[in-house]
C-alpha cells in the first residue's frame, strides 16, 4: 500500500528550505514532547509516529528531494522504505506492566540515534541478544535526582536527630488538571552535619522508565543564624561580656555552650576582643577532632554609677598611671 501524504515540514514545524540542523532541532524538540513513555495524553503516540516518519524523510537528502518532487502525489510515488539494516518496532502497552518499547540498531549507527539522543542523552541499557543482524536496545531510563534546600537550626545541625519535613510536588491530576500533593519524609540529621553538604533520600527523586529505577532526593542543608554563636568551620564564636574589674584582675565566668555549662578562667589583664578558647567545645565532626568554642572578650561598664562607685572611680583614676593611648 502507497504511503499517505502527509506535509512532514508542517508535522515537523519547519519551513520547506529549512536546513538540516533545524529539522534536527525541530525533531529533538517534538521528540522530548510527544513521546509516549513521557506524554500519557491521547493522540501522543500517534503524533509521535508522525514525527519520526517525517524526520526519516527530510533528514536524508535524496528521500527529501523525491517527497519534494511528488508534493501531494507522494502516495503514488515509491512506498517509504527504511533504510537497511534497521527495524524499528514499537510496543506501547497500555496494561500494567507500563510502556515498553524495543528498538534495534544497526551496527553502522547513523543519524537515527539522534532519537536516542533527544531524548535520553545518549543513555539507554543494551540489550545484548541480536536480532535480525542488528544490536536490540531496551530503554530504561533511570529517573532524575532531586535537589531541595533543607534549613535547620545551629542546634539541630549540632546534635543531630530526626527530623519530618513535609514538600509539596506538582503535576496533572487524574483529570488533566493542575494538582499539587504533599508528601512527609523523615529525615536522619547527622551531628556535626555543616552548611552546602547533602542528605541523600534513595529512590524519593524522579520516576524511571522501564525497568529504571527513580531518582534520589537531595536535601542540601543551610543552617540558620544563630543569636550567641557565630560558626566558622566546625569552630564557635560567642561574644563574652565581662566587668572592668574582672578583665583587670581576672576571674572565673560560666559559659553556656551549645550542649553543657562550662567554667571559663579569664587572666588578670584581659583586653576587649581579646579570645579565649575553650577546647573541643564547638561542632562534633563525624571524621575526626570536634572544633572549638571561642569566647570573645567584651569590656562594658555601667551605665550609670551608685555613689559609692563614682567615688571609687574617682579615686582609681587619681592613683592609676595607666594609659590606654
Amino acid at each position: 500500500m502507497a504511503v499517505q501524504y502527509k506535509d512532514y515540514y508542517e508535522i515537523l514545524g519547519v519551513s520547506r528550505d529549512a536546513s538540516k540542523s533545524e529539522i534536527q532541532r525541530a525533531y529533538r524538540k517534538l521528540a522530548r514532547k510527544f513521546h509516549p513513555d513521557l506524554n500519557k495524553e491521547a493522540g501522543s503516540e500517534e503524533k509521535f509516529k508522525e514525527i519520526n516518519e517525517a524526520y526519516e524523510v527530510l533528514k536524508d537528502p535524496a528521500k527529501r528531494e523525491k517527497y519534494d518532487q511528488f508534493g501531494s502525489n507522494w502516495q503514488q510515488g515509491d512506498n517509504f522504505q527504511p533504510p537497511p539494516g534497521w527495524q524499528h518496532r514499537s510496543n506501547f502497552s497500555r496494561g500494567q506492566q507500563g510502556p515498553e518499547e524495543t528498538f534495534y540498531w544497526s551496527s553502522d549507527g547513523g543519524e537515527y540515534s539522534d532519537f536516542f539522543e533527544a531524548l535520553f542523552g545518549g543513555r539507554f541499557q543494551e540489550n545484548v541478544q541480536g536480532a535480525q543482524g542488528g544490536r536490540p536496545f531496551s530503554i530504561n531510563r533511570r529517573g532524575s535526582d532531586h535537589e531541595a534546600v533543607l534549613r535547620i537550626p545551629l542546634e539541630e545541625a549540632f546534635g543531630g536527630g530526626t527530623k519530618t519535613i513535609t514538600m509539596q510536588s506538582s503535576g496533572p491530576g487524574m483529570d488533566g488538571s493542575p494538582s499539587s500533593r504533599e508528601k512527609r519524609y523523615d529525615v536522619k540529621i547527622p551531628p556535626g552535619i555543616m552548611s552546602g553538604q547533602k542528605i541523600r533520600l534513595s529512590g524519593q527523586g524522579g520516576k524511571g522508565s522501564g525497568s529504571g529505577g527513580s531518582g534520589d532526593l537531595y536535601l542540601k542543608v543551610e543552617i540558620e543564624p544563630h543569636p550567641r554563636f557565630r560558626l566558622e568551620g566546625r569552630d564557635l564564636y560567642t561574644e563574652l561580656a565581662i566587668t572592668p574589674w574582672e578583665a583587670a584582675l581576672g576571674a572565673q565566668i560560666d559559659v553556656q555552650t551549645l550542649d553543657e555549662t562550662v567554667t571559663l578562667k579569664v587572666p588578670p589583664g584581659t583586653q576587649s576582643g581579646q579570645k579565649l578558647r575553650l577546647r573541643a567545645k564547638g561542632m562534633p565532626n563525624p571524621k575526626g577532632r570536634r572544633g572549638d568554642l571561642y569566647a570573645v572578650m567584651k569590656i562594658k561598664v555601667p551605665k550609670k554609677l551608685s555613689k559609692k562607685e563614682r567615688q571609687l572611680f574617682e579615686e582609681l583614676s587619681k592613683v592609676s598611671s595607666f594609659n590606654p593611648r
